[in-house]
């Protein structure tokens, strides 16, 4: 059960966070806080200066990853302050019940136990049933896996699969598809495909250059009535079911991940294709379980565990290191540094390696969706901000689009630099340019270019004096901009499994410190709802019935301007299959 903080702890909260921002008013030299939007006062230049141990102080390094957040605007003080507020707000605790099966997600009455899926070990008796439950699937996941890759397992011709897609959206989508392009130089000759988007475009570009003779599909949807999935879903089945032929049995073609066995099996998916999730895993933390299997496909069974054997270490690293050496711990108070002390409403993630190009997108729901919330456990009104806007893109592609905003903009926007530090390819002079330019934009965030030197430069460049006045303001970096890097060997299944779970834990804590539910997703039903019944509406009206619904002036003006379209008329064949190819046999 939900067990919120005793009214004296809530007073002990309440003075911590006005102690903290005592100190970040005096070490920041802030006149205002919250909300402003404004770089540091603080000279984190300066501060390196008169600390010559900064960067070892500020610096940790655990489960294959390496943190430096010296270039953040924090002092000793500073630090110790934010230390205490999370030691206020219960994070060790909150964590010891989230490991140990409390129902922490309180507004939905459930255990949060993704991290079980990863463990190898069962630590408490209170958790030995989901235990079992997960070895039991995992035995048939890694027998399905085996099967599908050796070719024991093929399609209503007998030849074997060659490519698999995945139907699902959200997070049956955004982790596995970002985890399989992440390990890239780890796949096999199986190719896998992942469709989201209820825009039939992705699914017919998709299975465009597909065989539907090799094609596996997964359908992944927990209650195995997500509008988007199933209607992709059903628009793939009548594709393969044409190129099959009326009558041809194709069940050998689809796999489900769902919790709904009834649905999936009136679909037409067999019950022992048919792999469970469970309501004590939330979709964006879903990729560790069943919702995994394209990425074991992709990697083989035994990269899919080491990727879970890298998360494991993280969180015993998260379960054990102190508050002050904790890297989940001090990414979220960075966080909270620059949201509730400076007022910053953005954070860039910029993956310096294309094989993490999706990192930011699955970081966008991991975050937004879990803190994007506007009440605190209690059901009040935050009294302050919480999540910020993720967004970025990979290295150096961003330095060519949007890195002009963050050195020159009027907002400071916090950055964190993911850094592999070797590449599988052997290209080695082009990785190295790839991490000197990380390297070159944490330090120009830093350190910026002065009038001066902006001036001394257009002076070397043969500009007269007045030019270079007159241009010198334009060429200015003000700097001072805060950044962390997170530096690792390389990008292998431990390392991301790692680094997933840092990011995953990073957003638990913040949500502790900020008192909200970090598992529930209330705010994305209403435009669900609202879809629905403005799709009845249109086959109402297509029927040539009077309007039963009334809507707002906006959206009736645009389902007007939709009925009066001309429809497509209806293909006998979905999606044109591609003609059969020669493929190697079972």
């Amino acid at each position: 059960m939900y067990d919120p903080l005793s009214a004296e702890n809530q007073l002990a909260l309440q003075q911590a966070w006005r102690q903290l921002q005592e100190v970040a008013r005096q070490e920041l030299q802030l006149d205002s806080l919250e909300g402003q939007k404004q770089a540091p006062a603080l000279d984190i230049q300066q501060a390196f200066a008169s600390d010559g141990k900064r960067q070892q102080r500020f610096s940790r390094e655990a489960a294959g990853l390496y943190v430096d957040y010296s270039r953040h605007a924090i002092t000793p003080a500073l630090w110790s302050g934010l230390v205490t507020l999370a030691k206020t707000a219960g994070v060790e605790a909150a964590a010891q019940k989230m490991f140990t099966g409390e129902a922490i997600n309180h507004t939905e009455g459930r255990k949060v136990l993704h991290s079980l899926l990863r463990s190898e070990t069962c630590s408490t008796e209170a958790v030995s049933a989901e235990y079992q439950q997960v070895q039991q699937v995992d035995e048939r996941l890694a027998e399905l896996v085996e099967q599908v890759r050796t070719g024991q397992r093929c399609g209503y011709l007998g030849e074997r699969f060659t490519d698999v897609v995945n139907i699902g959206i959200g997070g049956s989508d955004l982790g596995p598809a970002m985890v399989t392009e992440a390990l890239t130089p780890y796949q096999s000759a199986l190719k896998v495909h992942f469709v989201s988007n209820v825009d039939p475009s992705h699914l017919v570009n998709t299975l465009a250059e597909l065989n539907p003779v090799t094609t596996l599909f997964v359908v992944a949807s927990k209650t195995f009535t997500t509008l988007e999935t199933l209607s992709n879903a059903t628009s793939a089945r009548a594709w393969l079911q044409h190129a099959a032929g009326v009558g041809e049995d194709i069940s050998s073609h689809f796999v489900a991940v769902s919790s709904n066995v009834e649905k999936a099996q009136a679909f037409g998916i067999s019950r022992d294709s048919i792999y469970p999730m469970w309501d004590w895993v939330g979709g964006r933390y879903s990729l560790w379980s069943a919702i995994g299997l394209p990425i074991a496909l992709a990697v083989g069974w035994e990269n899919f565990q080491a990727l879970r054997r890298g998360a494991a270490s993280m969180d015993q690293h998260f379960l054990q290191a102190p508050l002050d050496d904790n890297l989940p711990v001090i990414l979220s108070l960075l966080e909270v540094l620059s949201v509730n002390l400076l007022g910053m409403q953005s954070h860039a993630v910029l993956p310096y390696d294309q094989n993490l190009s999706q990192f930011p997108a699955f970081l966008q729901q991991l975050t937004m969706e879990s803190n994007g919330k506007r009440v605190d456990r209690e059901g009040s009104v935050l009294a302050r901000a919480s999540c910020p806007v993720v967004w970025g893109a990979a290295g150096t592609n961003g330095q060519h689009s949007f890195h002009q905003h963050l050195h020159q903009g009027t907002q400071s926007i916090p950055v964190d630099f993911l850094v592999p530090l070797q590449s599988h390819n052997p290209l080695d002079d082009q990785h190295v340019h790839l991490v000197t330019n990380a390297m070159a934009q944490a330090k120009a965030l830093l350190f910026g270019k002065s009038t001066q030197q902006a001036t001394k430069e257009l002076l070397q460049q043969g500009c007269s004096l007045e030019q270079a006045e007159e241009l010198a303001a334009h060429k200015v970096l003000p700097g001072n901009r805060p950044s962390l890097t997170i530096a690792f060997e390389r990008t292998t299944p431990e390392t991301l499994g790692a680094l997933i779970a840092l990011y995953e834990h990073k957003v638990f804590v913040s949500s502790v410190i900020w008192q909200l539910n970090a598992f529930d997703q209330w705010g994305v039903e209403l435009g669900k709802q609202i879809g629905t019944s403005i799709y009845q509406e249109i086959q109402i009206r297509r029927g040539g019935v009077d309007a039963v619904t009334a809507f707002d002036p906006s959206t009736e003006a645009l389902l007007q301007r939709l009925l009066k379209t001309e429809q497509c008329p209806p293909l006998t064949s979905p999606i044109r299959p591609k003609e059969a190819r020669e493929v190697p046999a079972c």
